[in-house]
């Protein structure tokens, strides 16, 4: 995920201040969740549960990162997309749609993680942290997707 965020970020990096702030957000999402899930560089000796606090934030950035998208990104890159064809915003459509399928998974881990999560549901915390890693990286690669439509024409609102 770290490699393909580095090229997201070369690729598509300086064009507008907010995809910047966009990327920036992704890249410490993925930092956090390599931290939660315990993967290298970020692998501790005592393998556990992470702390409460390290979740919590994990969660607010992944919401953070999802508004951002939804509410700034995706809307600037719908809106360029219909000037450039038919075809364009139909698969802008189609990517913004499937993008969406995943906020579900991630606002239900918020739900069930963001604070004080019982015991019983950090039985499954490794599980869930896992399908949620998986659908997020679908995500990502459904954004740089959309962020390819945008740069094929040069043009952010």
């Amino acid at each position: 995920m770290l490699t393909k965020l580095a090229h997201a970020k070369e690729e598509w990096g300086g064009t507008l201040s907010v995809l910047d702030k966009w990327l920036d957000s992704r890249q410490k999402i993925v930092i956090l969740y390599c931290q939660l899930a315990g993967l290298p560089p970020y692998q501790k000796e005592k393998r556990g549960l992470p702390e409460q606090a390290l979740i919590t934030e994990f969660c607010q950035s992944l919401l953070d990162y999802a508004s951002t998208g939804h509410f700034e990104v995706y809307e600037q890159i719908i809106e360029t997309s219909k000037l450039h064809g038919e075809e364009n915003l139909k698969i802008a459509q189609e990517l913004y749609s499937r993008i969406n399928t995943t906020t579900d998974t991630a606002l239900n881990f918020n739900d069930n993680y963001a604070e004080n999560a019982t015991e019983q549901k950090l039985l499954n915390f490794d599980d869930d942290l896992s399908e949620l890693g998986q659908i997020m990286e679908s995500r990502f690669e459904r954004e740089d997707q959309l962020l390819e439509i945008i740069h094929l024409h040069h043009t952010l609102a």
